[in-house]
């Protein structure tokens, strides 16, 4: 059955991909800061509407949701499920993916929109670097938007992948909690301490590969990502453009992936909350591109959130922790942090320089 519930999502994704780009792109013009604000809104609203399938599907056990095997020779971090499994099974290497799974309906949407809004969050700094990718790459703004749509698309893969490895790895190794919670805390201290030094692209290792294998055009070919020079073929910027895109993509997940699995172990939860965080960063980049400057104290809520759960994950083990730390006290905390972060920066807005400086960029896309 769940099979089934699993097929269900992945065509309702595609589908959502196919209304946004059938119905409403323009593939020869970009997106108005208007049009990018409800199309965010409306991929949030879905999320919320998700939510509340997520409550009722664990709760009833439709498809066999929150259902989870108590034969201990069957047993992984995505099959664990309650007090009653570990007193079948004992408390033994699996013991910590037990505790993040939920117990019930108001559990399980508790993790999914907490994993939403981890996703969401951490979104705000790829917006900042694909920004710069684009800048870089001279992208022209009609063009920006296919370079994100097939990003998009390749993210949803890889992040597919990496969970599935994720959930494996966790299931045959207990002791990996401890590593991804040293590697959350190690990401928000250089968070906290980040420069405003980026990557010179050109010296990419993938992409200098990819010069080396690939003759490269230096110009744009409309929309495309291959053209002929001379009737050979070669990869214009934009197909540069995109592999580096994706590879900032793939970096972001091996933070922000684990981050999930702090809150919860059920894969279909840490995937969903990360598919629905992924379907709104093309719009949410067209939103916020211009703005990201003005969310200066963003930095220090994504910190506190990825030490939290670092934390959370470190003392998995210690008696008790997780009746403190519920999902829904998880999902408070997250909540709070991205209020206060968000609060702060309206209430002490950037100083003009600084704003200007992100004005500058942009105005070069």
């Amino acid at each position: 059955m769940l099979v089934i519930v699993w097929v269900g999502f992945v065509l309702l994704v595609l589908a959502i991909l196919a209304f946004d780009l059938g119905l409403f792109s323009n593939s020869t013009s970009a997106l108005t800061a208007r049009q990018a604000l409800i199309r965010t809104a409306a991929y949030a609203f879905l999320a919320v509407l998700f939510t509340g399938f997520i409550y009722q599907a664990y709760e009833d056990h439709w498809f066999g949701l929150g259902q989870y095997s108590v034969d201990a020779s069957e047993v992984s971090a995505v099959d664990l499920s309650n007090a009653e499994v570990a007193g079948a099974i004992g408390h033994d290497d699996n013991h910590a993916a037990e505790q993040l799974l939920p117990k019930s309906g108001a559990d399980a949407a508790a993790m999914f929109f907490s994993g939403y809004l981890m996703e969401q969050s951490l979104s705000m700094d790829n917006i900042f670097i694909i920004a710069v990718i684009l800048s870089f790459f001279k992208v022209p703004p009609p063009y920006q938007h296919r370079v994100l749509l097939w990003g998009i698309l390749g993210a949803l893969v890889m992040r597919g992948v990496m969970i599935g490895i994720g959930s494996v790895v966790i299931q045959q190794f207990h002791y990996i909690f401890y590593a991804f919670g040293a590697m959350l805390i190690w990401t928000a201290y250089k968070m906290l301490y980040a420069g405003e030094e980026h990557e010179d692209f050109e010296q990419n290792a993938m992409i200098r590969l990819i010069r080396r294998i690939v003759r490269v055009s230096p110009d744009f070919d409309g929309d495309k990502f291959f053209t002929k020079v001379d009737g050979r073929r070669a990869a214009t910027p934009l197909f540069l453009a995109l592999v580096v895109v994706e590879l900032t993509d793939l970096l972001f997940a091996v933070d922000s992936i684990p981050a999930v699995f702090g809150i919860t172990t059920d894969a279909f939860l840490v995937f969903t909350s990360n598919v629905f965080a992924i379907l709104g960063l093309r719009s949410l980049y067209f939103a916020l591109a211009d703005l990201l400057d003005r969310f200066r104290f963003l930095q220090y809520s994504l910190v506190a959130v990825l030490g939290f759960v670092g934390v959370k994950m470190l003392l998995h083990d210690v008696p008790g922790i997780h009746g403190i730390v519920t999902p829904v006290v998880s999902l408070g905390v997250i909540i709070v942090s991205l209020a206060a972060g968000i609060g702060a920066s309206f209430v002490f807005p950037a100083p003009p320089k600084a704003a200007g400086e992100h004005d500058q960029l942009s105005s070069r896309m």
